[in-house]
Formats: structure tokens, C-alpha cells, sequence
């Protein structure tokens, strides 16, 4: 996924846990986890605020964009390389 979530960096550099963070921001620890682990697909600018105040950050703290680097097996449109067969 290109854009990446570091929340647990930020975390770590306040010695503040996931729980303790989830409820600060009004979040449940479980939706915390999701953004952690690069499973959300959307963030409310209000929970990006939310996180930003308690924090005490910025919103490029928290998202990075880290460009998509494809597969050692991908061909040129991205897709697996079936290989080449001869008749």
C-alpha cells in the first residue's frame, strides 16, 4: 500500500499505548490496530485531527507515502510474468 500509517512511531516516541491513545482520540483499540497494520481504507479528517491534538503532530507525522515497488516476478503491466513457453 503506498501510503503507510506510523502511528506506532509516533506512539513509541511519547511512550503512550494503544489503548490509552484509543481512548484519548475516541477510538476502540481494535480501530487503532486497523490503522496501525495498513488495513483502513479511509481516515475522517476528524479522527486525523483527533490523532494530530493528541499527539501533539502533524498530519505528515502520521501518513507517509512510500512509492509501490513492483514484484520481482511482475511484468511490465504490473502483472506476474507467466514466462515464456516454446511451441
Amino acid at each position: 500500500m503506498p501510503i503507510v500509517v506510523r502511528i506506532d512511531v509516533e506512539l513509541a516516541k511519547r511512550k503512550m499505548s494503544v489503548g490509552e491513545f484509543a481512548e484519548r482520540v475516541g477510538l476502540t483499540p481494535a480501530n487503532v490496530a486497523v490503522l496501525k497494520n495498513g488495513r483502513a481504507k479511509a481516515v475522517r479528517f476528524s479522527t486525523l485531527e483527533a490523532m494530530c491534538r493528541v499527539l501533539d503532530c502533524q498530519p505528515g507525522d502520521l501518513l507517509e507515502w512510500v512509492e509501490e515497488q513492483p514484484s520481482p516476478t511482475a511484468g511490465p503491466g504490473g502483472e506476474a510474468d507467466p514466462g515464456t513457453e516454446t511451441p
